[in-house]
């Protein structure tokens, strides 16, 4: 095995020894792709994780939204500074004031609906009931704003769900008929999918688990319409390192959308900064760009240089609270 090979190997290995069950990852740098996997794809059974396995991505899902509403203000269809209240009279109160932009760069001051779903038992209970997107809207607005739009940056899965309306009201087809015709048809993203009410993964998959009263319980199978356009989205590492690859070479959006998108402010942490569904991360001597996610059972990580000659997705199947801070992550895996 080579030094490089090694490294990234010894990363996976570290992770599954602080209490993983599986992590696989695709990472690509100047001397070609590397993939590779530890652990095991079920807790009691020897069988091992497959590197080329589908899992939930959960956040990074944002970054797809993000790139179906840009492609439509490049098409003159929405704007950024266009109001909430003009896509979706009447759903969010004072939504004349808040702007696509606002929703995209998580400076709305929407409450974060997530913040108000289940315990885990409560999860487990529920794992497989229909969510509308109404359902979290409505969740949200049942709070007073944090704070006046624009004024800071608080992360928010409302503001997703929001634009995935949006998405649907401008062009009149549903937001997977978007993103499959916009994003994974074009890009040949063959894995990578929005499973509305199916709960079962694709195969090959590794096991996800929830610690639920001290005992770990499978939520594998789980209706994940609960995160929709703000983290329902299955795929694989390849099919991410494909899809960002093809978005910062310029491929999924017009210059001044990318750049766009690329304007950043600061979000919660000093080496991130905040764009419209993706984040620059300054590590040492490298900036990426990318996307986290972490829906029960899994946590993704996506990060890739700006000319995405350099690109790292994995994903990691918990089994406690012990995952891995994304810098420290990241530096290990990028040998910075």
């Amino acid at each position: 095995m080579s030094d490089r090979g090694e490294r990234l190997q010894g990363v996976l290995d570290s992770l599954v020894a602080a209490g993983a069950a599986g992590v696989l990852v695709h990472y690509r740098d100047d001397d070609g792709p590397w993939v590779g996997a530890s652990g095991v794809a079920e807790i009691g059974s020897p069988a091992p994780i497959d590197s080329a396995g589908s899992f939930r991505i959960a956040s990074v899902t944002k970054t797809f939204t993000a790139t179906v509403a840009l492609q439509l203000v490049g098409e003159g269809v929405l704007g950024l500074d266009d109001p909430v209240e003009r896509w979706l009279p009447g759903m969010v109160p004072g939504g004349d004031g808040i702007t696509l932009r606002h929703l995209l760069s998580h400076t709305s001051g929407l409450y974060n609906y997530t913040s108000d779903l289940p315990d885990a038992a409560g999860i487990v209970r529920d794992r497989s009931l229909h969510w509308d997107p109404a359902r979290a809207i409505t969740m949200a607005t049942g709070h007073d704003p944090l704070f006046e739009p624009g004024a800071t940056w608080s992360y928010s899965n409302t503001n997703y769900v929001l634009l995935g309306l949006v998405i649907e009201a401008a062009t009149g087809n549903s937001y997977a008929t978007e993103v499959g015709n916009r994003i994974l048809t074009p890009v040949g993203l063959q894995q990578t999918s929005l499973p509305g009410d199916e709960v079962a993964l694709p195969e090959p998959h590794a096991r996800g688990y929830l610690p639920v009263d001290g005992e770990l319980v499978d939520i594998t199978e789980f209706n994940a319409t609960q995160a929709w356009s703000a983290g329902g989205l299955v795929s694989t590492a390849t099919d991410l390192n494909r899809f960002f690859a093809a978005l910062l070479s310029g491929e999924l959006l017009r210059p001044a959308e990318l750049r766009a998108m690329q304007t950043t402010r600061p979000a919660d942490a000093d080496f991130h900064a905040g764009g419209l569904g993706i984040s620059r991360l300054t590590l040492p001597n490298l900036v990426v760009w990318g996307h986290t996610g972490g829906i029960f059972g899994y946590s993704t990580w996506s990060y890739h240089s700006a000319d995405a000659t350099r690109q790292v997705t994995v994903s990691l199947t918990p089994t406690n609270d012990s995952t891995p801070e994304t810098d420290d992550l990241l530096v290990s895996l990028f040998g910075l």
